[in-house]
């Protein structure tokens, strides 16, 4: 078997692609979605139909001017998520608008939304994760959810404590970002590379599955962001891991053997983290610069994506006039 076959038998393989072509490919279980890869689907000439239809659509129903954006956009995700899930046989993961990443109430507005968009192609929220960013009030707005049978991916996750945060809240899924966590000690370090066994992004996830294993959460560790395949290797047995087209390949292209290195019973060190309340959960996540930083920029990542998706969508709107 090749590495990917190989990943299979231990973990659940998830697309982080927003490219059906690539999906129905590569046959994962899942696949997950965000701006930046709407924003790079848009932009592939076989979406160009599903565009157009989706405009035609909120034409159509006489959307508000003030609100035409908001609703193209969010049934533009929703109408990727449906071509997607004509093809894996899990879920699809939806974002919410990152710039209601402070804002719970309006966070769970949005997802009710989009559960109901889904609910309206015949998409019950069983194959939906609503994507949330793992700030304070996204970790609540997820609790919400939960508690009405949404089920919820905390994304931009960067340190064990927005993990314990989000397991406590009853968190489905959490995604923590290893490749980001390692360009940021590659900066600030000023390292070239780390071994796969050294890097930080790989240790801390490490750390937050067996720190969950050990404790008895149950919410789904999957590990995403990856910048080579090394670090996917060094994460085989992880609940889940989210992986993009290219590394896809590279793995199912390597016909060398794959090392099982997490199991949940396995007895490994691990730092513990918890908190107290809303205030030391914000003073453990500020004492972590790396933490704090590279969450403040995946924010603003996302909504810089959104809003260059939104204009691309305005385009689209003027040329259907």
């Amino acid at each position: 078997m090749n590495k990917l076959e190989q990943l299979r038998e231990m973990t659940d393989v998830v697309a982080d692609t927003g490219d059906i072509e690539a999906i129905a490919k590569y046959k994962p279980v899942d696949a997950t979605t965000n701006p930046s890869l709407l924003l790079k689907a848009a932009a592939l000439p076989q979406y160009s139909d599903l565009i157009d239809d989706t405009v035609a659509a909120v034409k159509a129903d006489n959307v508000a001017d003030k609100e035409l954006i908001d609703e193209l956009a969010d049934r533009y995700a929703v109408a990727i998520g449906c071509e997607i899930l004509k093809i894996v046989p899990g879920r699809i993961s939806t974002e919410v608008d990152a710039r209601l990443s402070f804002n719970r109430e309006a966070s769970v507005a949005r997802a009710h939304k989009l559960i109901d968009l889904y609910d309206s192609k015949g998409i019950g929220r069983e194959r939906v994760l609503i994507k949330l960013a793992s700030t304070w009030e996204g970790i609540e707005a997820a609790r919400q959810l939960e508690s009405e049978g949404i089920n919820c991916n905390l994304t931009l996750l960067f340190s064990d404590i927005q993990a314990v945060a989000a397991a406590k809240a009853g968190a489905f899924l959490i995604s923590p970002f290893a490749g980001r966590i390692l360009d940021w000690y590659k900066k600030t370090e000023g390292v070239d590379s780390y071994s796969r066994n050294e890097d930080p992004g790989v240790l801390s996830v490490r750390n937050i599955y067996q720190l969950f294993k050990t404790r008895g959460f149950t919410t789904i560790v999957m590990g995403a962001s990856f910048r080579n395949v090394g670090e996917i290797e060094a994460l085989a047995g992880c609940d889940r891991l989210t992986i993009g087209p290219n590394f896809l390949q590279e793995l199912e292209d390597d016909n060398g053997e794959l090392r099982r290195v997490l199991e949940p019973n396995q007895k490994l060190d691990f730092v513990d983290h918890d908190f107290a309340d809303e205030a030391d959960f914000r003073l453990q996540l500020n004492a972590s610069a790396m933490a704090t930083e590279k969450l403040a920029e995946g924010i603003r990542g996302f909504i810089a994506d959104q809003i260059k998706l939104e204009d691309l969508l305005r385009q689209r709107i003027a040329s259907s006039d």
